[in-house]
């Protein structure tokens, strides 16, 4: 919730700073998938993603990509790092039945972070749609991040959907 101070001018001897709230909230994480010029799929969570919540915006993703491979024949690719929850042993449990649906993980090498172009992305989000901005609570973090996105999808004209944990 609260920001570095960011590019910008200040008058000569003063130290540039932001006003920021007494209190210090919980991060809010999002995990996305995008396919450049078509679609963003994304979630959100309070604090940050684990195993079993990364596995379920994964298995979202894979009952999509099992309507793709019956309707059209095509596998799906996911691309990732190699983050721990990417690779946990719960997930790697899980990956047999992703194949199975369509959906195949594909990993980066290691430290190769400038390989994902997903971080293109996150970093358009962090620097025009919600930079400079302090936010009071993770609810208002949140609708930001919501607003953000929806805005990268309209300037991009791509199709835009977020997962939401026990919409049942």
């Amino acid at each position: 919730m609260w920001r570095p101070v960011s590019y910008s001018y200040s008058r000569i001897g003063e130290q540039k700073r932001l006003e920021q709230s007494e209190r210090r909230g919980r991060r809010i994480s999002i995990l996305g998938l995008w396919q450049p010029d078509q679609r963003f799929d994304y979630a959100l969570v309070c604090g940050s993603f684990k195993s079993p919540t990364y596995i379920k915006v994964i298995d979202w993703v894979a009952n999509k990509a099992a309507q793709t491979l019956a309707q059209t024949g095509r596998l799906t690719v996911v691309v990732q790092d190699n983050g721990s929850l990417h690779t946990s042993q719960l997930t790697q449990q899980q990956w047999q039945r992703w194949q199975e649906q369509g959906l195949f993980l594909f990993f980066l090498p290691k430290y190769c972070s400038e390989m994902n172009r997903i971080e293109e992305e996150w970093h358009q989000l962090k620097t025009h749609e919600i930079a400079g901005r302090m936010f009071e609570d993770e609810y208002d973090l949140a609708l930001a991040m919501m607003n953000g996105m929806e805005t990268r999808s309209v300037k991009g004209q791509y199709t835009l959907e977020r997962f939401k944990f026990n919409s049942g």
